[in-house]
């Protein structure tokens, strides 16, 4: 569903260093607050097991993909191989997922933050080579922030690396990079960023392949595993690089234990399902209320050959939503917007389609202390009121009211009254229901497209069905995931399913998703069209947030504005991950607190005894 920009800015986006002013670092990790929870020459992480044998090969399925078409995760177009961008390459420092925003040392083993937070210097480690053997250098770094940035990546990556005057090369193995100016943010952003060569699609005669049009040429990385071999419709497989310069290094002990890793590709999810169970792959993650309810059963699993089981997490949930594309003038008013969320029936569908599976959202930030709503009786705070105040002229009245939750049809509520005062909104907005539709006074229709890739069918025309009865008409658009990504990054679109991922301590990833700079920017994250200067105002405060307290709040400010524009209609979350296993592969006994089911299998599990936690 997501593009691979967004997939690789996923893992990143939870990772913030804020550090009081005065303060120089040279460490092996940096933290968001203190110090890191694991201290200069720590053995391994706590969620894996160091003594994880090196052996077997991990059968996945991808999900919502039917191919691809490039080996470069960093371009605009196309499709790229699953488990690529993570199973290849490798950034200056890596994240832990036992502690909130903190990063170690990975292609750098020390890292300088200057006093005046304007610029942070890495050192390369001396062992750090890529994949064709030679050293990772400098000039290297530098290399790879200078083609993100560039025309022939994806834009995303120039909002992210925006604050970043210049990247200095001051060594073969040190390099700078300095700031416009102090972003709380920045240290951990470009410690994170991937390195790569430009080796990458360059011929024996010298020439090399545009970066933008790099499609099959094998990625020179620094990664645990290189390619092997692939058919782009069906499948492609990964190989241990036994040359692999970070096996016995403290932040990749015990992780990346199989020998093999291959992705085969089906054409739905049913086939998909059908497959795991007839033992064609090792692994799956469901990410449907109803097949996970009644898929899941038969002899395998009765036998314990096939192990069905939920994993508790603790992240922020991510932002799933129906969005509304602000480029419409169909959308234009906040009225319509939130009239169009009141007929989202959420306790029907959990009910009826989910089977109670699902909590609704009622935040960007849900299940972390950033949401607007668990304020005390949802109001502003001291500490957010000051940012808001002076926006006062520029916002809604709704900002500085008790932010309500989501419309429920949970008694006393139902939807009848929730469509009544849908039908007020509409008709303050000026539509009305005459001549068998809901018109405006010209007579116009209200009707929309409603964009989909096969994934939310039964949720849109539940929900359609529902806005059906206030006379407004939706053309359902079912297309395949190629068309569902170009039609995204082309904001081709008028009411679709999209995904903001959540973050516990968010920042540069908000300029690519809600401001003026990215509103008219193709391929951006900014999907819904949103541009309004207290918004960016807001961002901004998050930016230069000097302490956990003032990130809060400003978070907290730019949630309850969001939530009163009525951008996004909030689907629902868990708060687990549902995955299936084969018996026979090794789990850690303890579990991250924030992670990614499938990176977490990936990096962490082994083919071996069962040990289940």
């Amino acid at each position: 569903m997501r593009g691979s920009f967004h997939h690789l800015l996923r893992i990143v986006v939870f990772l913030v260093v804020l550090f009081p002013a005065g303060w120089a670092c040279a460490s092996h990790g940096i933290a968001q607050f203190g110090q890191p929870k694991y201290p200069a020459g720590f053995d391994h992480f706590g969620y894996v097991d160091p003594a994880a044998p090196k052996s077997g090969t991990l059968v996945l399925s991808p999900v919502q993909q039917t191919g691809f078409d490039k080996f470069n995760p960093f371009s605009l177009k196309g499709r790229t191989a699953p488990g690529l961008g993570f199973l290849m390459f490798e950034s200056l420092a890596t994240g832990s997922s036992d502690e909130v925003a903190t990063v170690y040392g990975l292609l750098a083993d020390d890292i300088r933050l200057a006093p005046d937070r304007l610029s942070i210097t890495f050192h390369l480690n001396p062992k750090a080579r890529f994949s064709n053997g030679k050293p990772v250098l400098a000039q290297d770094v530098k290399d790879s922030f200078d083609t993100l940035t560039g025309k022939l990546a994806s834009p995303g990556f120039r909002f992210i690396y925006a604050d970043v005057a210049r990247v200095v090369v001051l060594s073969e193995r040190e390099v700078r990079f300095d700031f416009k100016h102090a972003n709380a943010e920045l240290p951990l952003i470009v410690a994170t960023m991937p390195v790569f060569s430009k080796d990458w699609g360059r011929g024996t005669d010298g020439n090399a392949v545009s970066f933008d049009k790099l499609g099959f040429e094998m990625p020179v990385s620094s990664g645990p595993y290189l390619i092997e071999k692939f058919d782009p419709g069906r499948s492609i497989t990964y190989r241990r690089n036994p040359d692999w310069w970070a096996k016995d290094l403290n932040v990749r002990r015990g992780m990346f234990n199989f020998e093999r890793v291959v992705f085969q590709i089906y054409k739905d999810d049913m086939a998909q399902l059908e497959a795991f169970k007839a033992g064609n792959f090792d692994v799956s993650f469901e990410f449907r209320a109803k097949n996970w309810a009644r898929g899941y059963q038969g002899p395998k699993f009765r036998s314990g050959e096939l192990i069905r089981q939920e994993f508790v997490h603790h992240n922020g949930a991510d932002m799933q939503a129906f969005v509304m594309n602000l480029r419409r003038p169909l959308f234009a008013d906040v009225r319509v917007r939130e009239a169009l969320g009141l007929a989202f029936d959420f306790e029907w569908m959990n009910r009826q389609l989910f089977f109670g599976q699902y909590t609704r959202l009622n935040s960007y930030y849900t299940d972390t202390e950033l949401a607007a709503i668990d304020t005390p009786g949802s109001l502003p705070g001291p500490d957010e009121m000051k940012l808001l105040e002076p926006l006062r002229g520029q916002l809604l009245p709704a900002v500085f009211q008790p932010l309500p939750p989501p419309p429920s049809t949970a008694p006393p509520a139902s939807l009848r009254s929730n469509l009544r005062r849908a039908r007020e909104l509409l008709a303050q907005a000026g539509w009305s229901y005459r001549d068998g539709a809901l018109r405006n006074a010209k007579g116009e229709p209200f009707v929309f497209e409603m964009l989909d890739n096969n994934v939310l069918t039964r949720v849109d025309v539940a929900y359609e069905r529902n806005l059906e009865r206030l006379g407004i008409h939706v053309v359902q658009r079912d297309v395949d995931n190629a068309l569902f990504k170009k039609r995204l990054e082309e904001f081709d679109f008028d009411m679709t399913h999209y995904g903001f991922s959540a973050s516990h301590s968010p920042g540069n990833e908000l300029v690519d998703r809600f401001t003026c700079r990215t509103a008219n920017e193709k391929g951006s994250d900014n999907v819904i069209g949103l541009c309004s200067p207290a918004v960016d105002a807001l961002v901004g405060h998050i930016l230069r947030a000097s302490s956990r307290e003032d990130l809060v709040a400003a978070a907290r400010a730019l949630d309850r504005v969001l939530m009163a524009g009525h951008y996004a209609i909030p689907h629902f979350f868990s708060r687990t991950h549902r995955v299936a296993y084969r018996r026979g592969l090794g789990i850690p006994k303890v579990l991250p607190l924030q992670y990614t089911a499938q990176e977490w299998v990936l990096s962490t599990w082994w083919d071996g005894a069962l040990n289940t936690p």
